[in-house]
């Protein structure tokens, strides 16, 4: 923090409220104003978005993935002009004036865009707001570095929608479409069926194509080992590509939308002459590909 910074949150903090309120642009809800609501609540993402009047919207989104996640924006209605450094200060709420204010921590928004904060510290502010407490971003207009701009998150009515986005969080999927996205499974020695742990695996690329309308391709590439003739190798390809295009067909995947190649044993990634080297070219690679939004 540089001692500019310093000097303004030491101020900030020591000030009585009017007087900061007098000589700052502020933005927040006020208690009627003030509503939460899950945008989002599905097993592949979690958003809560609070409206602040005048200024944009707050998003807490969490997204499908391996690890517990969490990120936070400040989706502004004019982009900043200017880089900015940022205080996030943790107010109390105007019905409980014995109490403190608390510095969380300094951030930096960047010209032109939203501001964001991610990790430990979007939970931290969510945390805080579960305390009844204001979040509050700090720092000086770029219009007119005279003017200091207040922009605070409401706890007013947050609870239930916040319990509700806790609840969808708990449901996320875990794992993410970069997850699924290249999967290679494997055979046993004839069978056209994946063996146990690749039709696990195949079960969650298919429950995340459910929920997912955005999956717009489904490449299916299948292979053999060399221990038949080429011709009976190729049979058995077929067959498997066959089944698991009638799979996801009937995920409701449309015909367009899917694509299978049997390649027989040609294209071996193992020696064939052992057994360890004959399972790893029984497989079939699976790749998905979605819209880009």
């Amino acid at each position: 923090m540089d001692k500019w910074t310093a000097i303004v949150l030491s101020a900030l903090l020591s000030l009585p409220t009017s007087y900061v309120a007098a000589s700052s642009k502020r933005y927040v809800a006020s208690p009627i104003e003030s509503k939460w609501e899950m945008a989002i609540n599905t097993p592949l993402e979690c958003r809560l978005i609070h409206t602040i009047p005048h200024y944009g919207d707050a998003q807490f989104t969490s997204h499908a993935s391996k690890k517990i996640n969490l990120d936070f924006e400040l989706k502004m209605r004019l982009p900043m002009g200017a880089t900015r450094d940022v205080s996030l200060i943790s107010m109390p709420p105007a019905w409980r004036p014995g109490d403190t204010a608390e510095r969380i921590t300094n951030l930096k928004f960047f010209k032109q865009f939203d501001g964001y904060v991610g990790g430990q510290t979007a939970w931290g502010i969510l945390s805080e707001l579960e305390k009844g407490r204001n979040p509050t971003f700090s720092y000086l207009g770029w219009e007119s570095r005279n003017q200091r701009v207040e922009v605070s998150l409401s706890s007013v009515l947050f609870q239930r929608q916040y319990d509700a986005f806790s609840q969808c969080i708990s449901k996320l999927l875990p794992y993410s479409f970069e997850d699924i996205s290249f999967t290679i499974l494997h055979y046993d020695r004839t069978s056209v069926q994946l063996n146990k742990a690749s039709q696990k695996r195949l079960s969650q690329i298919a429950e995340y194509i459910r929920y997912n309308k955005d999956i717009d391709l489904v490449l299916v590439s299948t292979y053999t080992d060399s221990a038949d003739s080429k011709s009976v190798s190729q049979d058995l390809s077929e067959k498997r590509a066959e089944v698991l295009r009638n799979y996801f067909r009937s995920l409701g995947l449309s015909e367009d939308r899917i694509q299978v190649h049997a390649y027989g044993k040609r294209r071996p990634i193992a020696d064939n002459s052992s057994p360890i080297g004959k399972d790893q070219n029984r497989r079939v690679v699976i790749s998905l590909g979605r819209t880009q939004v």
